[in-house]
């Protein structure tokens, strides 16, 4: 059985569910859309048949809504049995404080080393500890697109260059449709541009700015360029995008209203969900520009708990997430792939196949801010490109030296 607790209930009532009896467990997370909410199903419905049973505690909005609650209560000495994090830098003040069990005799004794990526390996540690239990590979520079959409405005071809793309969008506004769904929440504005970073930038200078820091590559030409390229598709919005959630930007593809999507792969999920068929109803692209894998992903954290029962769940929850099987029936709903390498992924759908190529290249194999950076600049960088966005009196030139001056204030 499922159990929900709402965030308005959670905030009523006392949660017992990590002191309860049996392995019972309490986990927190922000997957609320049609897509996510599916793969959290699968998810609990493999730990419910293991043996436990799963409290959900599902928090709508997005990570920057549900995580300062989840954290407040770990601190406050109230925490669930388990929390999502994003894979990378996010969980670490909780671990240097002493507050998330350490993994590592679990990953051991499971071998998880053998199966993940050396990158993830290591971005699931904090001091040479494992404390997350990873569960996916998102991809999270693709850009999505209606084919119903390309078709009416005469799109015969993906775009494989900015001039392309342009040109793309130029037809679908010509042809009375919103070129781009945007969402224009920070960390939405965010994932654009550094897919746009990336991919027109190239790898190279997409390491020197979130890997090295390095000033002089934000206030290059070529960064300032990146800027340019993304202020531009500002002319593509609607003016419903303010404050639009993601997946609602994606249902306005599905619903053929909107021609494109810069987005992480949690959007195919929700194609998925709503019954459509990759490279059929709609397609899929890393790019424009250089084709990299963005990998990010999500990971669950383990409070420390005192109670033997617990913790116990804990293990068990953390055992069914790192299982091939959890791992396949959880990602084959959430749009992402597994992180473990030795899952059968062959009915796995063609956007997924695509990512999957990519990253069976350890050159197209790109971490994601999140993982390599510490998270004080990542979100400080993040309302900077929000404002950006939304001043168009702002040039690249200003904004590139803005991003220099949050890297060297953080230095």
């Amino acid at each position: 059985m499922m159990t929900l607790v709402g965030a308005t209930a959670l905030a009523a009532a006392s949660v017992t569910g990590a002191l309860a009896e049996g392995k019972k467990a309490e986990v927190l997370h922000w997957w609320t859309s049609g897509g996510e909410a599916a793969a959290v199903k699968e998810l609990a419905k493999a730990f419910n048949a293991a043996g436990g049973e799963w409290v959900d505690t599902a928090i709508a909005g997005s990570g920057s809504t549900a995580r300062p609650i989840g954290i407040n209560r770990i601190i406050g000495g109230n925490p669930p049995t388990a929390m999502q994090f994003n894979t990378g830098t996010q969980m670490n003040e909780l671990a240097q404080q002493g507050l998330l069990r350490p993994l590592d005799d679990l990953a051991k004794e499971q071998d998880w080393k053998s199966v993940l990526t050396p990158s993830f390996y290591q971005a699931i540690q904090f001091q040479d500890h494992i404390y997350g239990a990873p569960i996916n590979d998102h991809g999270q520079n693709w850009v999505f697109y209606s084919k119903a959409v390309f078709t009416k405005a005469g799109v015969t071809e993906e775009p494989k260059t900015w001039d392309e793309m342009f040109a793309a969008l130029d037809k679908i506004k010509a042809a009375g449709l919103i070129p781009i769904a945007v969402g224009g929440q920070p960390w939405q504005l965010q994932s654009m541009f550094n897919a746009i970073l990336l991919g027109e930038g190239g790898k190279d200078l997409y390491a020197k700015v979130w890997k090295d820091l390095d000033t002089d590559a934000v206030k290059s030409d070529k960064f300032k360029h990146v800027a340019e390229v993304f202020a531009k598709l500002r002319n593509y919005q609607d003016p419903g995008s303010p404050n639009r959630d993601w997946n609602v930007a994606t249902g306005m593809l599905i619903d053929g209203k909107a021609g494109i999507q810069f987005m992480g792969d949690w959007a195919k999920g929700e194609f998925i969900h709503a019954g459509l068929v990759a490279d059929k109803d709609f397609g899929c692209i890393l790019g424009p520009g250089e084709s990299n894998f963005m990998m990010g992903g999500d990971i669950f954290v383990f409070p420390v708990l005192k109670d033997k029962t617990a913790t116990d769940a804990q293990t068990l929850l953390a055992t069914v997430i790192m299982s091939k099987e959890g791992q396949l029936a959880f990602n084959s709903k959430k749009g992402s792939v597994p992180v473990r390498l030795d899952v059968d992924t062959s009915k796995l759908d063609a956007c997924a196949q695509k990512g999957l190529t990519a990253l069976k290249d350890p050159s197209r194999q790109i971490l994601a801010p999140d993982v390599l950076t510490a998270q004080d600049i990542v979100q400080t960088e993040q309302d900077l490109v929000a404002q950006y966005w939304t001043t168009p009196s702002m040039t690249a030139d200003q904004f590139a030296e803005q991003f220099a001056q949050v890297i060297e204030q953080a230095k």
